[in-house]
């Protein structure tokens, strides 16, 4: 039978063995690579969805706002499902609606049933997101050394994989919705076998439900700012770097495309290599350097006069902004007594800034120039290294502390258990 929960002090990560805890990081990377998976299977059968569909690409783009609405919807609700089920049932249930979600799109005859299927789709993505990333901070905080920029990179390679398979499913000219149902089906059973091995934290029967519905404490919304400049300068990266070459520097489609292709695997790389630099420099040092590589990445795209420069601007962005979302996560989940609301309103303010960053760098291009939109980018780069602080961490000895309290209300099943 495993231990039944941290008792203080130091015993907090004590009442856990190194080997039951690292099986559990383990259990964890592997349920962040089923979740990137599904988004990058998703991902490469969009065209192949908005011809089935018949919709036009302003329709297409209302269709795409539909996976963060639902997300930000139903975060909320993360904290007090995994309350009254438990960590690990809770995160097993959701993370098989998000794997089972992604079949859905693919078999939507027209644009409302899209948006529906979308609905779904975000709010079983975010829900699952939520509780995946809180047990993420459980297993760092107990194991006493960061282990959240590692777990966001196995995302970013789960992702990477799942899109390599639905290159290989598009270029095969294999229908989607076949497509789909099976990756969903072997991605609900892997998840499935990972989520078998994260803790069963369970809370203790005396203590008060999270409310179902709340609003992020003022803590998670500074922290969560910070998470916003990121992936505002991630997710303009992504989908506008492709397009800056080409039509801002002249260069062939192919190097175009290859330019986000490397984009990606940066940030992968980055974040799988992250978590030894956090232990080596602390949180507010390591953002506060990747926001002066994403500034001075984006000076050089913004004043490139050869497709070499801007990539390497790119690249830069990429490397800067990796391991924020992860810490910000990390420092949500140790800002109070309610990690799950915390993390539910970082990740509801990422998820916006990844909804609006495409639009909002689409509509400065068309103001004046795609150079100026990037401008932007800039800006919201070096609003790392001011804001970079609000990761500081208490201490070691804090953050033991917290884990006391927490771990003195929410035990760990017996291991038999469901």
């Amino acid at each position: 039978m495993e231990s039944t929960g941290a008792t203080g002090g130091a015993g907090g990560r004590s009442a856990f063995s190194e080997q039951r805890l690292r099986r559990a990081r383990v259990a964890v990377a592997a349920v962040f690579a089923v979740h990137g998976a599904v988004t990058g299977n998703f991902a490469t059968r969009i065209p192949w969805i908005q011809d089935h569909t018949g919709i036009g690409a302003g329709e297409l783009g209302i269709a795409l706002a539909f996976p963060a609405i639902g997300a930000s919807v139903a975060m909320p609700l993360a904290g007090r499902i995994s309350h009254r089920f438990g960590a690990r049932a809770a995160l097993r249930g959701l993370l098989a609606l998000w794997t089972a979600a992604l079949a859905l799109p693919a078999f939507s005859p027209n644009l409302l049933a899209l948006c529906g299927a979308l609905f779904v789709f975000g709010a079983t993505a975010g829900m699952s997101d939520v509780a995946m990333n809180a047990l993420g901070v459980e297993i760092e905080e107990r194991l006493g050394r960061s282990i959240m920029s590692g777990l966001h990179g196995m995302w970013s390679a789960g992702a990477l994989a799942g899109s390599a398979a639905g290159t290989v499913a598009a270029h095969a000219d294999l229908d989607a919705r076949a497509h789909l149902a099976i990756a969903a089906a072997v991605l609900t059973a892997l998840g499935a076998i990972a989520c078998h091995g994260v803790l069963d934290l369970r809370s203790a029967p005396d203590e008060h439900p999270p409310p179902r519905f709340a609003l992020p404490p003022k803590s998670a919304l500074v922290i969560g700012a910070v998470g916003f400049c990121a992936v505002f300068a991630e997710g303009a990266s992504l989908d506008w770097s492709a397009v800056y070459l080409r039509d801002s520097l002249g260069t062939s489609a192919g190097l175009a495309a290859a330019s986000t292709t490397a984009f990606a695997c940066t940030m992968a790389a980055a974040r799988l290599a992250g978590d030894a630099v956090v232990e080596r420099f602390g949180p507010v040092r390591t953002v506060r350097a990747g926001g002066v590589f994403a500034t001075a990445g984006g000076v050089l795209v913004v004043t490139a006069v050869h497709p070499v420069m801007a990539m390497g601007g790119f690249a830069l962005i990429g490397l800067g902004v990796s391991v924020v979302v992860p810490l910000a996560f990390a420092a949500a989940g140790r800002s109070g007594p309610a990690p799950s609301q915390s993390i539910a309103g970082v990740a509801t303010i990422t998820y916006t800034s990844g909804l609006i960053a495409p639009s909002a760098i689409g509509s400065i291009a068309d103001a004046t120039s795609l150079t100026a939109s990037f401008g932007l980018v800039t800006v919201l780069a070096f609003g790392l290294v001011v804001g970079a602080g609000v990761l500081r961490s208490a201490g070691r000895s804090a953050a033991s502390a917290g884990v006391a309290g927490r771990g003195a209300s929410r035990a760990e099943a017996p291991s038999g258990r469901p």
